[in-house]
């Protein structure tokens, strides 16, 4: 199974951290689904990731020092190439014989893009098994790198991160802001969804007229916004051959810690004069997200039976459909459980 007990999913990739974060020589430790990893960058500027525990005496790799090709535990001084693999132990003398070569910490498949670092997270203790999956495939505009990148902590399992942020339904009363939605805007509404790669997208469409901060592009905007497994939504907006995309992606540090970036990029040559307030707007509107998902932690203590209707919560549903059915893949085609349909309701 590609589920573990704290139900993340695995054989999977998550987004680490902003390219940008990690500089030619740098290494910096992270915990993702509980496991600790230091992330390093070579002189060279490749990017890598290795299991941050020295199998030695169990120091953390990220205690030790990096001179842009080998991590040197500062315990003993044993290093370790980007493979993962031994390559030296000073304590041992001339004549002894020992395979330091064989001597391995457990490395991370990592790759870039999109201006991120992805890391495959294994079911496999060993991290030996190849990825059975690619990592997610971006919108073109953003090999570009992103104009804005903006983060935050949820203080929740990744399963309600996730249910909260791709929620059609609380955009009128979680987000209620001049420049976005109210409780007066609130009307039906019927999207077009079908399967998409490792997910479901809400079919390429008008945005919704009570979405004013669309109308800054100008023109007729249409917009496409895909989930793919396990926490990553695409937002693909074109007008004409402008191009936006917005990228929100949620990785769980443990059972009650999330981390969530969201990412803005553009092909739009003003859009970056605006930066600062766009910066504004992406904090206001995670920041609500987060303060009701604070919120519901209140009530989730006391482990409650919860409810999910259609249609607004269909994509809540597909969520676990789909992460049941990826723990459960072993081989041939991955089976998606979403069909095409078109969901209807009121926000």
């Amino acid at each position: 199974m590609a589920i573990d007990g704290n139900d993340f999913l695995r054989d999977i990739w998550y987004f680490a951290m902003p390219s940008a974060a990690l500089k030619p020589g740098e290494m910096r430790d992270k915990t993702l689904l509980e496991e600790p990893l230091v992330f390093a960058r070579t002189s060279e500027g490749k990017a890598f990731a290795l299991r941050d525990i020295c199998p030695h005496r169990g120091i953390p790799l990220s205690d030790g020092w990096f001179d842009g090709k080998e991590l040197e535990c500062c315990y003993h001084g044993w290093r370790f190439a980007p493979t993962g693999h031994c390559t030296c132990i000073p304590s041992l003398t001339e004549d002894q014989e020992m395979d330091v070569d064989a001597i391995r910490v457990r490395p991370y498949p990592v790759e870039e893009r999109g201006g991120g670092i992805w890391v495959y997270m294994s079911a496999d203790p060993r991290g030996r098994a190849e990825p059975k999956v690619a990592p997610p495939d971006l919108p073109e505009v953003t090999t570009l790198g992103p104009g804005l990148t903006e983060r935050m902590i949820f203080p929740s399992h990744i399963d309600h991160a996730v249910i909260g942020l791709m929620d059609p339904a609380h955009g009128p009363f979680v987000h209620q802001s001049w420049w976005w939605r109210s409780k007066r805007s609130i009307h039906e509404k019927a999207k077009r969804f079908g399967p998409a790669e490792y997910g479901f997208a809400m079919l390429r469409h008008q945005p919704s007229s009570n979405s004013a901060a669309y109308k800054l592009l100008g023109g007729t905007p249409t917009t496409e916004i895909r989930f793919r497994l396990p926490g990553i939504r695409i937002e693909d907006i074109e007008v004409g051959d402008k191009r936006v995309c917005n990228l929100t992606t949620v990785t769980p540090i443990d059972r009650q810690t999330t981390e969530i970036h969201h990412m803005m990029y553009w092909n739009v040559g003003w859009a970056g004069a605006l930066k600062p307030i766009l910066r504004v707007f992406a904090r206001k509107f995670l920041g609500q997200d987060r303060d009701v998902v604070v919120k519901q932690q209140r009530g989730l203590k006391y482990d409650p039976n919860l409810m999910l209707i259609n249609d607004a919560d269909m994509q809540a549903k597909w969520y676990y459909r789909l992460k049941k059915a990826y723990g459960g893949w072993t081989e041939g085609a991955f089976e998606n459980p979403v069909r095409e349909t078109t969901l209807r309701w009121r926000s």
